[in-house]
């Protein structure tokens, strides 16, 4: 048996064709989506990544503006044009790119994120909202990962999950949208005892830690879904995820690549928190 591939990119470009026609909709209204992303620094992954979002916004319809900011750039002046995007009318999302340089809180700007403008959906409020199950702007990676198994058929419901990784950007977050999709969780990590055995029991696996290769074909029952979130680069340069792709393939039923896997969606993702933003903010259903 060799796993079905859950392909990312094709799933992505679908809904990207779907937010096309939505956005195509809405300007004939008069509303154009608008997303601000923020850069401060010269990271070489950041700067590729702006520069997608930047694209992902172009092709779609959206109105975009890019601020790029030198390293050394303090937090109030950080501050000071996050209040300034927060008022501005033709912005609907605000992204700032992280990691930020040293001397600047990433909480601090985080908090500052008008909650009716935070695609990234870390802002605590967003969180709280997440928790409760509150409507609000949910955070684009574990929002790509429910997608990814709704749309090929693996609805989460009745199905015992294990997620891999208790992080605020994936980890945590991801859990509660299983939770909320009538899963039955479990949130395993460095310190969880027996580790491949708990694995075992899950019909879902998300895998979210950042060590390369991790989960091995002996901690996947058959037949599981495995959703890879890790990108490690390896040093032969190549990219993998926290899943020992080739092995793990043979016995899961569905299985993420990476890269082309969660990947794609996370952009994907943020331009629907975009458009969903737009159309809270001018009263569209």
């Amino acid at each position: 048996m060799s796993a079905q591939i859950i392909n990312g990119k094709q799933i992505s470009d679908t809904i990207r064709e779907e937010i096309k026609n939505e956005v195509a909709a809405l300007r004939e209204k008069g509303v154009r989506p608008g997303l601000a992303v923020v850069l401060v620094g010269e990271d070489p992954a950041s700067q590729v990544y702006v520069r997608n979002k930047a694209k992902a916004c172009e092709d779609l319809g959206f109105y975009s503006e890019v601020h790029r900011l030198p390293a050394e750039t303090s937090q109030a002046d950080l501050l000071a044009l996050i209040e300034r995007l927060n008022g501005q009318a033709d912005i609907n999302g605000i992204l700032v790119q992280l990691p930020l340089p040293k001397h600047i809180e990433e909480k601090a700007v985080i908090d500052a994120i008008s909650v009716a403008k935070d695609v990234d959906g870390f802002h605590p409020i967003s969180v709280g909202n997440l928790m409760i199950g509150d409507d609000s702007l949910l955070p684009c990676t574990p929002a790509g990962v429910i997608e990814l198994l709704k749309r090929t058929g693996n609805s989460p419901a009745g199905k015992k999950a294990v997620v891999i990784g208790r992080s605020n950007i994936v980890g945590k977050p991801v859990s509660l949208l299983l939770l909320r999709e009538n899963a039955t969780v479990t949130i395993a990590h460095s310190r969880t005892p027996n580790l491949p055995e708990v694995v075992r029991e899950a019909d879902i696996v998300v895998a979210a830690v950042g060590v390369p290769k991790l989960v091995k074909k002996d901690w996947i029952k058959p037949g599981a879904v495995v959703v890879d979130v890790g990108i490690n680069r390896l040093d032969t340069g190549k990219l993998c995820g926290d899943v020992d792709y080739d092995e793990v393939a043979e016995v899961a039923g569905w299985i993420t690549p990476v890269p082309g896997g969660v990947g794609p969606m996370t952009i994907t993702m943020l331009m629907a928190n975009t458009l969903k933003a737009a159309k809270t903010a001018h009263g569209i259903g």
